[in-house]
């Protein structure tokens, strides 16, 4: 479990279901969660820290988005609050309006079928409402 948890950070959950997979005994498998925090393998902090900076650096997914896969995953809400610094206000502004501009280029159609489908693209890609508002109005000056 230890090799597991060493190649990339993973949350309980997984681990807990990885340790269901092998079809351990429950003492077995609340002595190897203990020993894996002990020894700093399995940290939920940092489990959520990366996932963040993955997902949005990389996929470039929202806030929205991010927030409801980390809470499937079973970090707790405030722990993936805290964890939001990771990405930086002026990163996420300029991805958002990346997006947005290179979306909107490909969409044909009226003015407002274009915005309407853009913003739904960003919706589902998990940027806020507000935010996507903001840079429409930014990106029409």
């Amino acid at each position: 479990m230890a090799a597991y948890c060493s190649y990339q950070d993973r949350c309980h959950q997984e681990v807990e279901q990885k340790m269901r997979d092998f079809l351990l005994i429950p003492e077995a498998k609340e002595e190897i969660l203990l020993y894996l925090m002990r020894e700093n393998y399995l940290n939920e902090e940092r489990f959520a820290r990366s996932y963040i900076r993955g997902k949005f650096y990389i996929k470039s997914w929202g806030r929205n988005k991010i927030r409801n896969h980390l809470k499937f995953k079973g970090v707790p809400e405030k722990l993936i609050n805290r964890c939001f610094d990771e990405i930086d206000d002026a990163d996420y502004e300029k991805t958002l309006l990346k997006i947005y501009e290179k979306y909107y280029a490909r969409q044909t159609g009226k003015e407002y079928q274009k915005k309407s489908k853009t913003t739904k693209y960003l919706l589902g890609r998990g940027f806020e409402y507000e935010e996507i508002l903001r840079a429409v109005e930014w990106l029409s000056e």
